[in-house]
């Protein structure tokens, strides 16, 4: 029998107007966010709250890992949305090492915000071995 465990789990919350003031700079969509990501953010109209979330679940994503940032890139992690809207997380490079070295096979997601704030949790599902 298997048994689901939690592997890890990450939670951020991050200021709309900081990642709006970001946005503004050249080349700060190109550097943390992947191509799909960036469409995603064409498709929804700039949404500066869709894009505030995708960097919040991606740093919630790299506590789950345990490392933050320091072994993880901001691209290696991106994170799209399905039909429903619902996000989803695609992980490459050291990430996906990281996600198979710790059995993790599924993330759970949740992003949320108000007018100042968004805020994400993750949790990455791995199996009791």
């Amino acid at each position: 029998m298997v048994i689901r465990v939690i592997k890890g789990i990450g939670t951020d919350i991050i200021e709309i107007e900081r990642i709006e003031k970001a946005v503004n700079k050249v080349g700060f969509l190109e550097k943390y966010f992947t191509e799909a990501e960036q469409e995603l953010f064409i498709n929804r109209k700039g949404s500066i709250s869709t894009i505030a979330s995708n960097f919040a679940i991606k740093e919630a994503t790299s506590k789950v890992f345990g490392t933050g940032f320091r072994e993880v890139k901001l691209k290696e992690i991106e994170i799209l949305r399905d039909e429903l809207g619902k996000p989803y997380i695609n992980v490459f490079g050291k990430a996906k090492e990281i996600k198979e070295t710790l059995g993790i096979f599924s993330f759970h997601v949740t992003t949320s915000h108000n007018k100042n704030d968004v805020v994400a949790f993750v949790i990455g599902e791995g199996k009791n071995e």
